[in-house]
């Protein structure tokens, strides 16, 4: 794979998985602190991300990938969690906080996809490859 074709989508999951870290970040430091266990996980996961994306920066080594899938994906299912069954006794409703948790819920979807594309250009090579190899 070329290097612009493993730099692009590891620097768009770095701003993604940023954006959800910042968004998270907001949202714990204007009232979400005071909520018991949820505030302390807006705190991790804005801590995590932020980090995560950072490292994204200087470097791809597959754990941080994983660490960036398992936070956009942990950060999903809290969503969900919180607008159906609750956590912890926390429900919130729709896409309340406006505009954050559209924002948050875009940018964990986007950068799930952006981890996957490496995997679907590779897949596609292999199968390109396989496809021409004489039987």
């Amino acid at each position: 794979m070329s290097p612009l074709r493993s730099l692009a989508p590891r620097l768009a999951v770095a701003g993604c998985l940023g954006t959800t870290g910042f968004v998270h970040a907001e949202l714990y430091l204007h009232g979400y602190r005071v909520i018991p266990f949820v505030g302390k996980a807006f705190l991790w996961q804005a801590s995590g991300s932020l980090a995560v994306a950072s490292l994204l920066l200087l470097a791809n080594p597959g754990i941080l990938r994983l660490a960036a899938a398992a936070l956009s994906a942990g950060a999903l299912g809290g969503f969900v969690l919180s607008r159906t069954i609750g956590i912890f006794g926390f429900v919130e409703h729709g896409w309340q906080p406006t505009p954050q948790a559209l924002v948050s819920v875009l940018a964990e979807l986007a950068t799930l996809a952006f981890l996957a594309i490496p995997f679907v250009l590779d897949h596609r090579a292999r199968s390109r490859v396989s496809r021409d190899m004489p039987m």
